[in-house]
């Protein structure tokens, strides 16, 4: 194209200021719709002719804070406040799905700083590949399928605006000197939207706030077979039951079709009122699939994710079958390596361990010293070599002895990792699979017979520990311990 075509917008909207968070999220919905129904208009209509003589462009909504006072906050909290004075914005996507998020973020802003909020249009062009996400039955064509280049009618992902400089701490101050105030840009949240659907074959809206990850498939069937018996029970507090493909039931016994081939990372959900149920993701096995996993799930701000899976045991007292609850990370997986240096520590939860603790006493109905017999607290390790028996012993069984590590995986230090990185609450509940330094290798008998008996207790006692944690008040779980010097003021 020659020329540049002319730039056509909607009609600019003046930002408003309000001191209610309902009506302000209500101004951000209309505003988002308005700019996705215009680019899906005139998406629709340059697809039906086939010609591009026009540039269309929309815009993000922005909500905006202005804080002009030292006064101090509630030390306690963690979130909803701002350190210091100054501006502070964040873009704006899917306020459908995040209505519920964005009115106790704005409340808690308004009521802690006495402050109206301001919503307005940002000057972040939306690509019309996000404007049309939640549309199934409208497809972008891929570049070169068209007479015209897509790039030269709308806007595409700005990779620019898709990175984690907010929760890696390395964002740089723009020259008006607004701060971010959530952890996430619109775009940044828009392309793990996206991701997610394709990962898991469900969609975000169907995403509880506590997620369980798993590296079998075993504990799938589980976690069905647990769905329809809470489904049956109504004091249970669970209305439904999402599997891939969002197949969802509501009656104990409903027909769930399956999809002829399952995503990369099967995800299923047992949904409660106001998402405070549980999503169940089985991630495979590696860290690469780890850190691809949290990196998309944690836009949707999950109040804790939890890894339940299979681990090695590294001491001759552990038996198949015993649980390790990880108190500590040696982190050997190295995916997450440039986002988080190696020299940071992960620490352990209180709230987490806590929970994770009381759930297996409760499960196995084993307690204080008793409990020892079946569980160890201790640090995991999880490395990025699944055949890591294979090599040279003498370096790899060094280290681990040295680090006083119980068990080995290859997931769990991802997780913890990127749950510090994202400001998620995380732990760690493995299950002892097999002892390779001690000649009790994972052979496919051994594996069946310990399978049925271990499978069913280890995701009744992840279950039960998010179900303790969904009890805690808000600002107990998301504690100050995963907050840096100068926070977002949104979760």
């Amino acid at each position: 194209m020659s020329e540049r075509l002319e730039i056509q917008m909607p009609a600019t909207a003046e930002p408003e200021f309000f001191d209610d968070a309902k009506a302000a999220v209500a101004r951000v919905i209309a505003l988002y719709e308005e700019a996705t129904g215009f680019l899906l208009e005139k998406f629709n209509a340059t697809m039906e002719s086939g010609q591009a003589a026009t540039r269309y462009r929309a815009f993000y909504p922005e909500v905006r804070v202005t804080v002009a006072s030292h006064l101090k906050h509630d030390s306690r909290l963690s979130f909803g406040h701002v350190p210091v004075p100054g501006v502070f914005a964040t873009t704006i996507t899917r306020p459908d799905l995040f209505r519920n998020y964005l009115t106790q973020q704005l409340d808690l802003m308004i009521r802690n700083h006495g402050i109206k909020v301001q919503v307005g249009p940002s000057d972040t062009a939306m690509p019309v590949h996000f404007a049309v996400a939640s549309k199934p039955d409208v497809t972008i064509p891929q570049e070169g399928a068209l007479d015209f280049s897509l790039r030269d009618v709308f806007d595409v992902p700005d990779l620019a605006n898709m990175n984690d400089d907010i929760v890696n701490g390395t964002f740089t101050v723009g020259p008006d000197g607004t701060k971010p105030l959530a952890p996430f840009t619109a775009q940044r949240v828009d392309y793990s939207l996206a991701r997610l659907s394709h990962y898991t074959a469900t969609s975000a809206e169907h995403f509880q706030n506590h997620v369980l990850f798993t590296n079998y498939q075993f504990y799938v069937d589980e976690f069905e077979k647990m769905a329809r018996e809470k489904l049956a029970d109504p004091s249970s507090g669970y209305t439904s039951f999402v599997a891939p493909g969002n197949f969802e039931i509501t009656d104990p016994q409903g027909d769930i079709p399956g999809l002829a081939k399952l995503p990369q990372m099967p995800t299923y959900h047992m949904k409660k009122p106001d998402g405070q149920g549980i999503t169940l993701v089985n991630i495979g096995v590696g860290p690469s699939n780890a850190k691809t996993a949290t990196d998309h799930i944690a836009v949707l701000r999950p109040h804790a994710w939890l890894m339940v899976g299979h681990c090695a045991g590294l001491r001759n007292s552990q038996k198949l079958g015993d649980f390790v609850l990880a108190h500590a990370y040696l982190r050997e997986d190295h995916v997450l390596d440039d986002d988080l240096p190696i020299w940071v520590p992960i620490p352990p939860l209180a709230e987490i361990q806590v929970a994770l603790q009381d759930a297996v006493a409760e499960v196995t109905r084993l307690e204080g010293y008793e409990l020892k017999r079946i569980m160890r607290t201790g640090t995991v390790a999880s490395i990025d070599n699944r055949n890591w028996e294979l090599r040279d012993q003498t370096g790899p069984v060094q280290r681990l002895s040295q680090s006083r590590a119980v068990a080995l995986d290859m997931e769990s230090a991802t997780i913890a990792a990127n749950g510090f990185r994202f400001r998620v609450p995380y732990g760690t509940l493995l299950c002892v699979s097999d002892k390779p330094l001690h000649g009790e290798l994972k052979l496919p008998g051994m594996a069946t017979e310990f399978y049925r008996t271990q499978v069913a207790n280890h995701l009744q006692i992840g279950v039960r520990a998010m179900e303790l944690i969904s009890a805690m008040p808000l600002d107990r779980i998301h504690s100050r311990k995963l907050r840096s010097f100068e926070e977002t003021a949104f979760l």
